[in-house]
Protein backbone atom coordinates (compact mmCIF):
# COMPACT_ATOMS: atom_id res chain seq x y z
CA UNK A 1 0.00 0.00 0.00
CA UNK A 2 2.67 2.75 0.80
CA UNK A 3 3.82 2.22 -2.68
CA UNK A 4 0.49 3.28 -4.18
CA UNK A 5 0.68 6.64 -5.92
CA UNK A 6 -3.01 6.78 -4.08
CA UNK A 7 -3.48 7.70 -0.89
CA UNK A 8 -5.71 4.94 0.85
CA UNK A 9 -7.48 5.09 4.06
CA UNK A 10 -8.67 2.02 5.89
CA UNK A 11 -11.74 2.08 8.31
CA UNK A 12 -13.66 0.11 10.62
CA UNK A 13 -16.84 1.01 11.79
CA UNK A 14 -15.84 4.75 11.50
CA UNK A 15 -12.85 4.46 12.97
CA UNK A 16 -9.07 4.76 11.10
CA UNK A 17 -7.30 0.89 10.96
CA UNK A 18 -4.53 2.21 8.55
CA UNK A 19 -2.95 5.25 6.47
CA UNK A 20 -0.68 4.52 3.42
CA UNK A 21 2.16 6.60 2.73
CA UNK A 22 0.70 9.20 -0.11
CA UNK A 23 -2.57 9.49 2.68
CA UNK A 24 -0.35 10.16 5.77
CA UNK A 25 1.43 13.19 2.98
CA UNK A 26 -1.93 14.30 1.93
CA UNK A 27 -3.89 14.64 5.42
CA UNK A 28 -0.49 15.24 7.65
CA UNK A 29 -1.26 13.16 10.45
CA UNK A 30 0.94 10.07 10.90
CA UNK A 31 -0.11 5.89 11.13
CA UNK A 32 0.21 6.04 14.83
CA UNK A 33 -1.71 8.65 15.93
CA UNK A 34 -5.02 8.16 12.96
CA UNK A 35 -5.05 4.64 14.01
CA UNK A 36 -8.19 4.36 16.03
CA UNK A 37 -9.54 7.80 15.69
CA UNK A 38 -12.77 8.73 14.31
CA UNK A 39 -12.13 9.29 10.29
CA UNK A 40 -13.63 12.70 10.22
CA UNK A 41 -10.69 13.70 12.59
CA UNK A 42 -8.38 12.78 9.96
CA UNK A 43 -9.97 13.76 6.61
CA UNK A 44 -11.41 16.85 8.26
CA UNK A 45 -15.01 16.88 5.23
CA UNK A 46 -17.92 15.53 5.89
CA UNK A 47 -18.28 15.16 2.50
CA UNK A 48 -15.81 11.81 2.80
CA UNK A 49 -17.19 11.28 5.92
CA UNK A 50 -20.53 10.50 4.43
CA UNK A 51 -19.06 8.92 0.88
CA UNK A 52 -17.20 6.46 3.21
CA UNK A 53 -20.56 5.65 5.01
CA UNK A 54 -22.48 5.36 1.35
CA UNK A 55 -19.28 4.24 -1.06
CA UNK A 56 -19.10 5.60 -4.23
CA UNK A 57 -17.33 8.51 -6.40
CA UNK A 58 -16.75 12.04 -6.56
CA UNK A 59 -14.33 14.58 -7.28
CA UNK A 60 -13.02 17.59 -4.79
CA UNK A 61 -11.28 20.57 -5.52
CA UNK A 62 -8.95 21.50 -2.54
CA UNK A 63 -6.24 23.85 -2.64
CA UNK A 64 -6.03 24.47 -6.37
CA UNK A 65 -5.93 20.65 -6.54
CA UNK A 66 -8.28 18.08 -8.34
CA UNK A 67 -8.41 15.15 -6.40
CA UNK A 68 -10.57 12.23 -7.33
CA UNK A 69 -11.95 10.07 -4.68
CA UNK A 70 -13.35 6.79 -4.62
CA UNK A 71 -14.83 4.85 -1.70
CA UNK A 72 -15.91 1.19 -1.12
CA UNK A 73 -18.20 0.01 1.74
CA UNK A 74 -19.59 -2.61 3.44
CA UNK A 75 -20.98 -3.55 7.01
CA UNK A 76 -18.20 -3.05 8.80
CA UNK A 77 -15.57 -1.95 6.67
CA UNK A 78 -14.88 0.99 4.09
CA UNK A 79 -11.40 1.92 2.08
CA UNK A 80 -11.12 5.75 0.50
CA UNK A 81 -9.18 6.36 -2.41
CA UNK A 82 -8.20 9.44 -3.14
CA UNK A 83 -6.15 10.12 -6.77
CA UNK A 84 -4.39 13.90 -7.66
CA UNK A 85 -6.05 14.23 -11.40
CA UNK A 86 -5.19 17.65 -11.58
CA UNK A 87 -3.13 17.29 -14.38
CA UNK A 88 -5.38 15.20 -15.89
CA UNK A 89 -7.71 17.81 -15.77
CA UNK A 90 -5.68 20.24 -17.16
CA UNK A 91 -4.80 18.57 -19.70
CA UNK A 92 -8.48 17.96 -20.85
CA UNK A 93 -9.02 21.40 -20.68
CA UNK A 94 -6.38 22.62 -23.12
CA UNK A 95 -7.51 19.80 -25.44
CA UNK A 96 -10.85 21.23 -25.21
CA UNK A 97 -9.56 24.86 -25.90
CA UNK A 98 -7.36 23.66 -28.58
CA UNK A 99 -10.33 21.81 -29.94
CA UNK A 100 -12.41 25.53 -29.59
CA UNK A 101 -9.63 27.05 -31.30
CA UNK A 102 -9.33 25.12 -34.02
CA UNK A 103 -12.67 24.85 -34.91
CA UNK A 104 -12.95 28.69 -35.17
CA UNK A 105 -9.62 28.93 -37.54
CA UNK A 106 -10.99 26.68 -39.62
CA UNK A 107 -14.71 28.48 -40.33
CA UNK A 108 -13.21 31.20 -42.65
CA UNK A 109 -11.28 29.22 -45.21
CA UNK A 110 -14.45 26.53 -45.16
CA UNK A 111 -16.76 29.67 -46.01
CA UNK A 112 -14.39 31.10 -48.76
CA UNK A 113 -14.12 27.07 -50.41
CA UNK A 114 -18.02 27.00 -50.03
CA UNK A 115 -18.23 30.41 -51.64
CA UNK A 116 -15.69 29.62 -54.50
CA UNK A 117 -17.41 26.40 -55.42
CA UNK A 118 -20.97 27.63 -55.98
CA UNK A 119 -19.67 30.53 -57.77
CA UNK A 120 -17.99 28.08 -60.02
CA UNK A 121 -21.38 26.31 -60.61
CA UNK A 122 -22.64 29.10 -62.87
CA UNK A 123 -21.00 30.00 -66.71
CA UNK A 124 -18.41 32.53 -66.39
CA UNK A 125 -15.52 33.72 -68.78
CA UNK A 126 -12.70 31.25 -68.21
CA UNK A 127 -10.12 33.79 -66.87
CA UNK A 128 -12.83 34.82 -63.86
CA UNK A 129 -13.02 30.81 -63.42
CA UNK A 130 -9.59 30.76 -63.03
CA UNK A 131 -9.13 33.22 -60.64
CA UNK A 132 -11.72 31.47 -58.43
CA UNK A 133 -9.94 28.02 -58.64
CA UNK A 134 -6.92 30.10 -57.74
CA UNK A 135 -8.58 31.44 -54.40
CA UNK A 136 -9.81 28.08 -53.59
CA UNK A 137 -6.06 26.49 -54.30
CA UNK A 138 -5.38 29.27 -51.53
CA UNK A 139 -7.67 28.41 -48.96
CA UNK A 140 -6.82 24.70 -49.36
CA UNK A 141 -3.48 25.09 -48.37
CA UNK A 142 -4.45 27.32 -45.43
CA UNK A 143 -6.20 24.15 -44.35
CA UNK A 144 -3.80 21.96 -44.67
CA UNK A 145 -1.49 23.93 -42.64
CA UNK A 146 -4.41 24.49 -40.12
CA UNK A 147 -3.96 20.65 -40.13
CA UNK A 148 -0.44 20.67 -39.08
CA UNK A 149 -0.85 22.86 -36.28
CA UNK A 150 -2.76 20.07 -34.73
CA UNK A 151 0.35 18.20 -34.50
CA UNK A 152 2.58 21.28 -33.78
CA UNK A 153 0.64 24.32 -31.93
CA UNK A 154 -0.61 26.97 -32.46
CA UNK A 155 2.28 29.51 -32.25
CA UNK A 156 3.25 30.88 -35.83
CA UNK A 157 5.87 28.59 -37.00
CA UNK A 158 5.96 30.01 -40.69
CA UNK A 159 7.51 33.99 -40.66
CA UNK A 160 8.43 35.61 -43.17
CA UNK A 161 8.40 39.13 -44.46
CA UNK A 162 4.68 40.03 -45.80
CA UNK A 163 3.57 43.37 -46.96
CA UNK A 164 0.61 44.13 -44.85
CA UNK A 165 -1.24 45.12 -48.38
CA UNK A 166 -1.12 41.66 -49.62
CA UNK A 167 -3.04 40.14 -46.21
CA UNK A 168 -5.42 43.08 -46.58
CA UNK A 169 -6.38 42.72 -49.81
CA UNK A 170 -6.54 39.03 -48.95
CA UNK A 171 -9.55 39.86 -45.81
CA UNK A 172 -11.12 42.06 -47.86
CA UNK A 173 -11.59 38.92 -50.53
CA UNK A 174 -12.60 36.68 -47.79
CA UNK A 175 -15.39 39.42 -46.19
CA UNK A 176 -16.70 40.78 -49.45
CA UNK A 177 -19.76 38.75 -49.00
CA UNK A 178 -20.20 40.10 -45.45
CA UNK A 179 -19.28 43.45 -45.96
CA UNK A 180 -22.11 43.91 -48.79
CA UNK A 181 -24.93 42.28 -46.30
CA UNK A 182 -23.43 44.55 -43.82
CA UNK A 183 -24.32 47.65 -46.82
CA UNK A 184 -19.89 48.62 -45.01
CA UNK A 185 -16.93 48.97 -46.52
CA UNK A 186 -13.72 48.55 -45.14
CA UNK A 187 -10.64 51.27 -45.52
CA UNK A 188 -7.17 50.06 -44.94
CA UNK A 189 -3.99 52.49 -43.84
CA UNK A 190 -0.49 52.86 -45.44
CA UNK A 191 1.47 49.41 -46.27
CA UNK A 192 4.21 48.77 -44.45
CA UNK A 193 6.45 45.59 -44.37
CA UNK A 194 6.28 43.31 -41.42
CA UNK A 195 7.44 39.53 -40.01
CA UNK A 196 5.01 37.24 -39.71
CA UNK A 197 3.27 34.13 -40.42
CA UNK A 198 1.06 35.18 -43.36
CA UNK A 199 -1.84 32.47 -42.57
CA UNK A 200 -2.00 33.88 -38.88
CA UNK A 201 -1.74 37.80 -39.91
CA UNK A 202 -4.62 37.26 -41.96
CA UNK A 203 -7.21 35.04 -39.30
CA UNK A 204 -5.92 37.91 -36.81
CA UNK A 205 -7.05 40.89 -39.17
CA UNK A 206 -10.06 38.58 -40.14
CA UNK A 207 -10.96 38.12 -36.46
CA UNK A 208 -11.26 42.00 -36.36
CA UNK A 209 -12.74 43.08 -39.23
CA UNK A 210 -15.51 40.18 -38.42
CA UNK A 211 -15.92 41.36 -34.73
CA UNK A 212 -16.38 45.03 -36.12
CA UNK A 213 -18.96 43.95 -38.66
CA UNK A 214 -20.82 42.11 -35.95
CA UNK A 215 -20.65 43.90 -33.16
CA UNK A 216 -20.53 47.86 -34.99
CA UNK A 217 -23.31 49.99 -36.55
CA UNK A 218 -24.59 48.63 -40.03
CA UNK A 219 -23.74 50.75 -42.92
CA UNK A 220 -20.64 52.25 -41.20
CA UNK A 221 -17.44 52.04 -42.60
CA UNK A 222 -14.32 50.51 -40.79
CA UNK A 223 -11.15 51.79 -40.91
CA UNK A 224 -7.84 49.74 -40.42
CA UNK A 225 -4.99 52.15 -39.12
CA UNK A 226 -1.44 51.19 -39.64
CA UNK A 227 1.23 52.97 -37.69
CA UNK A 228 5.02 52.77 -37.08
CA UNK A 229 6.08 52.51 -33.14
CA UNK A 230 9.91 52.43 -33.13
CA UNK A 231 10.99 48.87 -35.14
CA UNK A 232 7.22 47.75 -34.38
CA UNK A 233 3.82 48.45 -36.61
CA UNK A 234 0.64 49.13 -34.57
CA UNK A 235 -2.49 48.14 -36.18
CA UNK A 236 -6.12 49.46 -35.29
CA UNK A 237 -9.48 48.63 -36.52
CA UNK A 238 -11.78 51.31 -35.57
CA UNK A 239 -15.42 50.57 -35.44
CA UNK A 240 -18.28 53.60 -34.30
CA UNK A 241 -19.97 50.38 -32.12
CA UNK A 242 -20.70 51.13 -28.31
CA UNK A 243 -18.32 52.04 -25.57
CA UNK A 244 -16.83 49.07 -24.17
CA UNK A 245 -16.82 48.51 -20.11
CA UNK A 246 -14.49 46.06 -19.02
CA UNK A 247 -11.72 45.54 -22.69
CA UNK A 248 -9.70 43.06 -20.89
CA UNK A 249 -11.73 40.25 -20.47
CA UNK A 250 -12.96 39.78 -23.79
CA UNK A 251 -9.53 38.34 -24.56
CA UNK A 252 -10.65 35.46 -22.17
CA UNK A 253 -11.15 31.87 -23.59
CA UNK A 254 -14.84 31.64 -24.11
CA UNK A 255 -15.84 34.97 -23.31
CA UNK A 256 -18.27 37.58 -24.95
CA UNK A 257 -18.76 41.20 -24.53
CA UNK A 258 -22.01 42.33 -22.38
CA UNK A 259 -23.75 43.52 -25.43
CA UNK A 260 -23.04 40.65 -27.79
CA UNK A 261 -26.66 38.65 -29.40
CA UNK A 262 -26.68 35.64 -31.27
CA UNK A 263 -24.42 32.46 -31.22
CA UNK A 264 -20.66 32.89 -31.33
CA UNK A 265 -17.81 30.70 -29.55
CA UNK A 266 -15.96 33.50 -27.38
CA UNK A 267 -12.96 32.64 -28.81
CA UNK A 268 -12.53 35.11 -31.42
CA UNK A 269 -10.45 37.51 -29.51
CA UNK A 270 -8.83 35.41 -27.37
CA UNK A 271 -7.03 33.81 -30.79
CA UNK A 272 -6.25 37.31 -31.93
CA UNK A 273 -3.79 37.83 -28.39
CA UNK A 274 -2.36 34.00 -28.89
CA UNK A 275 -1.38 34.35 -31.61
CA UNK A 276 -0.29 37.96 -31.34
CA UNK A 277 1.40 36.83 -28.06
CA UNK A 278 3.19 34.21 -29.93
CA UNK A 279 5.62 37.32 -31.95
CA UNK A 280 6.06 38.83 -29.19
CA UNK A 281 3.45 41.80 -29.54
CA UNK A 282 0.66 43.11 -27.69
CA UNK A 283 -3.24 43.54 -27.89
CA UNK A 284 -5.41 46.42 -26.27
CA UNK A 285 -8.79 47.87 -27.06
CA UNK A 286 -9.38 51.57 -26.54
CA UNK A 287 -12.12 54.59 -27.27
CA UNK A 288 -11.19 56.98 -29.15
CA UNK A 289 -13.89 59.45 -29.33
CA UNK A 290 -16.88 57.56 -30.84
CA UNK A 291 -14.66 54.52 -31.96
CA UNK A 292 -13.57 51.77 -29.98
CA UNK A 293 -10.00 50.95 -31.71
CA UNK A 294 -8.98 47.07 -31.18
CA UNK A 295 -4.98 47.40 -31.70
CA UNK A 296 -2.47 45.14 -31.64
CA UNK A 297 1.65 45.43 -32.89
CA UNK A 298 3.78 43.24 -34.73
CA UNK A 299 7.71 42.99 -35.57
CA UNK A 300 8.38 45.96 -38.43
CA UNK A 301 11.40 45.03 -40.98
CA UNK A 302 14.08 47.08 -42.14
CA UNK A 303 12.61 50.10 -44.64
CA UNK A 304 9.14 49.68 -43.03
CA UNK A 305 7.21 51.49 -45.87
CA UNK A 306 6.61 49.62 -48.91
CA UNK A 307 5.44 53.19 -49.98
Amino acid sequence: MDALPQAVILTEQGKVTRLNAAAVRLWGVPQERAAGRPVLEIVRRHTLETLLERGGELELEVTGRTLRCTATHTDQHSALIVEDVTEHRRREAELREATAVLSHEFRTPVAALRGVLEALEYDMPQDLAQNFVRQGLQETERLARLVEDLAVGFRPTRARTVPLAETFARAERLLATELSARHSAVTFGQDYLVRADPDKLLQVVLNLIENALKYGPAGQPIHVRTTVRGTWVEIAVLDRGPAISDTESLFQAHTRGKAATGQGSGMGLYIVRSIVHGWGGQTWVEREGDQNAFCFTLPGVAGLSQG
